[in-house]
């Protein structure tokens, strides 16, 4: 029994290793998550609930709570992802402890009669006389080596108990530990849920308020629209003259003509390095501000309470405490400052063909032809007086052309 018990863990023993790293690497990524989360709640509350209900228009309000109630539900998702997941490593824990019990069982039945045979034959006399009735001198030594064989295997039996009684011990102190893990979760789940309940209350009235006078608001939704795309064309314009700006002064450097009406940038030896170290950096580049809570992302979305506005950002936009500073996420030479109607000052960040810009900024720290690096201040993000709020716009474009900054930052 003892050697069926002893194959039966050593196949299956790496699959409990491997299963139990596994789950370790899972519930530290899902931990990371869930504290990713709770510190985006938290920057939700103060970035966006600090200035009273009576300030706010009702759709400002609805559109932070949006953000508050998305961020609780991936909040509750992953923690439900916790618990589920120490519910495996409990039930692992489990199969482990009643495999290992059973070999220490074992173990420990052998080991007896070990003793028990031993303590018979344990005299110096009997071991004497087991020796010397030899037939022969090979006989006596072949005794000789199974005495100390024996011996051996009584010490390694012994010392095989005392590991996997230490091995038992940790498992049952695991599973004390995960049962406590998991119970704290339901428990904190039950508050995120309550929490939740209450949100959606609330949204339901804000919802109420819209759909009671839903053209209203439908204007306005379409008013904040207008002015974006009326920005993002000056924005547009200010690039694609940069760029012909940019190419005609390479072109001078040369001494050649520049007969080009190529809306692509034409780069130097150094700015293809420059370019293809910002490819190289794709999703690995720092956020445009240390602290922020992203309220807008890139291309179309549809409002969730007005299902017939569709609604599209050019960049995303990052909401972040007061005079947080703004700062260039790469490499680069400032190609433009320029003052935006709406959005205070653009600072246009070259990176070989790739631009990047740095929208509704005040007190800029830098100017045009100054090279920056990485995370280097360029100016203060600007408060709008109306909503209390600092908002950076953040834009990039490979030429002209328009690119998903959610791919390029760093989980943003």
């Amino acid at each position: 029994m003892n050697k069926i018990y002893t194959y039966l863990f050593l196949f299956l023993a790496p699959i409990f290793f491997n299963s139990g790293l596994a789950q370790v690497n899972k519930q530290k990524e899902l931990e990371e998550k869930r504290q990713t989360i709770l510190n985006e709640i938290k920057q939700i509350n103060s970035l966006l609930f600090a200035t009273k209900k009576e300030e706010k228009s009702v759709l400002s309000q609805v559109e932070d709570l949006n953000s508050k109630i998305t961020a609780r539900q991936n909040l509750i998702r992953v923690t439900n992802q916790q618990a589920n997941y120490l519910s495996r490593e409990i039930n692992n824990n489990k199969a482990k402890i009643i495999l290992l019990e059973s070999e220490l069982k074992d173990l420990k039945e052998d080991y007896a009669l070990m003793i028990e045979k031993s303590y018979k034959s344990k005299s110096q006399h009997s071991r004497v006389m087991f020796l010397l009735s030899s037939e022969s001198f090979l006989q006596a030594y072949k005794r000789l080596q199974y005495m100390k064989q024996y011996a051996n295997h009584r010490k390694m039996q012994g010392e095989s108990i005392k590991k996997k009684s230490m091995v038992l011990e940790e498992l049952n102190q695991g599973l004390s530990e995960d049962k406590k893990k998991k119970q704290t979760l339901i428990e904190e789940n039950k508050l995120e849920k309550n929490r939740l309940s209450n949100e959606l209350e609330e949204q339901n009235e804000l919802v109420s308020a819209l759909k009671k006078d839903g053209n209203k608001f439908t204007r306005q939704i379409q008013k904040k629209q207008k002015e974006a795309n009326k920005i993002d064309k000056q924005i547009e314009k200010l690039i694609r003259d940069a760029i012909a700006a940019s190419n005609k002064k390479n072109a001078d450097k040369r001494g050649v003509k520049d007969n080009s009406s190529s809306i692509r940038l034409a780069l130097t030896p150094e700015s293809k390095l420059l370019a293809a170290d910002f490819t190289k950096n794709k999703g690995k580049l720092p956020w445009p501000i240390k602290n922020g809570v992203v309220v807008k992302r890139f291309g179309n979305t549809r409002h969730p309470q007005l299902p017939n506005i569709t609604t599209y950002c050019s960049g995303v936009e990052i909401t972040t405490e007061k005079n947080a500073k703004a700062r260039a996420v790469f490499n680069g030479e400032v190609m433009e400052i320029q003052k935006i109607k709406g959005a205070s000052n653009a600072v246009f960040i070259q990176h070989g063909n790739y631009i990047t810009v740095y929208q509704n900024l005040i007190n800029v720290v830098v100017k045009k032809g100054d090279k920056v690096v990485t995370k280097q201040e360029i100016g203060s993000v600007a408060t709008k007086v109306s909503s209390g709020k600092s908002i950076l716009k953040f834009l990039i474009y490979q030429n002209d052309q328009k690119m998903n900054p959610s791919s390029w930052i760093y989980k943003l």
